[in-house]
């Protein structure tokens, strides 16, 4: 099975990145299911209902994983409650609206599970997320399991990472839109990465215009972040896996 797994989405270049490559990209690779973080489709921050069913009915994209920016649309949260294919983290308190996961069937009739996590350190409050991925995989079973982990803290990915190796086909690192070069499949056949990187403008601050973002470390009162402009690269892995392992990640890169 070939799985095209996207770093954050980042505003209108994001999308423009997205809708560029990704039909071709699903062609030219045979993808059987693609994952993409849209936490900052929406101007660099949360996401509307408009781009997601956008991104399920004409790019074909099977599940949208998402982080500490899930809820920052107004409305959103209806689609939360009623799309199951759009995450938010699992990890989140009881009560909050919408699904950590969801099981879906591939054309070829392998089921997959998809988990978004959130990692704990210097991010919102959450609860544990390796109890929390403890308490899914006790009691949810698939042909594949697939975890986007939203964190910021490189050790506390890589120990998920690790605490999941071989119960999982995969863990995907996303937030904080850095490139890491750490990509491999760990001992047990779990594929990892610390982060994908970012859908979006590299000639920027994380995504954003470098002047605001300067001025947020300079200045007592920043300027507003506005998503970035240049230096448009789309960043994903494809992982390739064999009954429940991972054989092979690697790094996709393309521009625009």
């Amino acid at each position: 099975m070939r799985i095209l797994v996207t770093g954050d989405v980042v505003g209108e270049p994001g999308r423009r990145l997205l809708e560029e490559h990704l039909p071709t990209l699903r062609r030219e690779l045979s993808l059987d299911f693609v994952v993409v973080n849209g936490e900052n489709a929406a101007h660099g921050h949360g996401i509307t209902e408009r781009i997601a069913k956008g991104w399920f009915e004409e790019l074909g994209v099977d599940v949208i994983t998402t982080g500490n920016h899930a809820f920052d649309v107004k409305d959103i949260v209806s689609y939360f409650q009623k799309e199951t294919r759009l995450l938010r983290p699992a990890n989140y308190p009881p009560g909050t609206p919408g699904n950590g996961y969801v099981k879906l069937h591939t054309h070829s009739g392998l089921e997959v599970l998809i988990i978004n996590l959130m990692g704990r350190v210097q991010m919102p409050p959450c609860d544990c997320p390796f109890r929390c991925a403890d308490a899914i995989l006790a009691k949810e079973r698939a042909d594949l399991v697939l975890v986007d982990f939203h964190a910021e803290a490189t050790s506390e990915a890589q120990a998920l990472g690790w605490h999941l190796n071989g119960r999982v086909a995969a863990v995907v690192g996303s937030h904080t839109h850095v490139p890491t070069l750490d990509a491999r499949v760990l001992t047990n056949g779990t594929a990892y990465v610390t982060d994908i990187g970012m859908v979006g403008p590299y000639e920027s601050v994380i995504g954003m215009k470098i002047e605001a973002s300067l001025s947020r470390f300079l200045k007592a009162r920043g300027e507003r972040f506005e998503v970035a402009e240049r230096d448009l690269q789309f960043h994903a892995m494809l992982i390739e896996t064999d009954r429940k392992k991972a054989t092979k990640i690697e790094r996709i890169v393309r521009t625009l």
